[in-house]
């Protein structure tokens, strides 16, 4: 413990002092109103969603290629509707819904661009001294998306 006392003494007449000084740039004031919050999203130059799709949460851009597991009844050039959006945001800014944002706010579509198979899972099964070996070979169908641009409404 002795020993410590000279050593501060040294680091308070060597070393500068840095103090902590507040930002000189004006702080933006966060929007009033869900219509001015999504107004303010709309005026950045990247946005994103969280929406919920084949039973899990994407984060989504525009243009994006997303690949999901097989999505029955629809085929090749189908326009889906993102209904379940939780989650509108860009870099600077992000609005959260309560659980959802109303469909009627923000509208993404998806097109399928095409139904493909993933690489093949082998499975081999065996019971010792019995004989019986079995190879099990699976390709898991998947369908891929191409998400569209983020359109948000004009009315509140």
């Amino acid at each position: 413990m002795a020993a410590s006392w000279p050593i501060r003494n040294w680091l308070s007449q060597h070393v500068r002092r840095v103090t902590a000084t507040r930002a000189i740039h004006a702080q933006s004031a966060l929007p009033a109103t869900t219509s001015a919050a999504l107004e303010t999203i709309r005026t950045q130059p990247s946005q994103y969603i969280v929406a919920f799709l084949v039973g899990r949460k994407f984060i989504l851009t525009p243009r994006d290629l997303l690949t999901v597991p097989h999505i029955k009844d629809v085929n090749v050039g189908d326009v889906l509707v993102l209904k379940d959006i939780h989650e509108v945001g860009s870099r600077d800014y992000t609005l959260r819904g309560d659980p959802l944002i109303p469909p009627g706010r923000v509208k993404v579509e998806a097109t399928v661009v095409e139904h493909t198979k993933g690489a093949m899972e082998v499975v081999f099964k065996k019971k010792r001294r019995k004989g019986y070996q079995k190879t099990i070979k699976n390709k898991h169908p998947y369908t891929r998306l191409r998400i569209g641009p983020i359109q948000f409404a004009n009315n509140p």
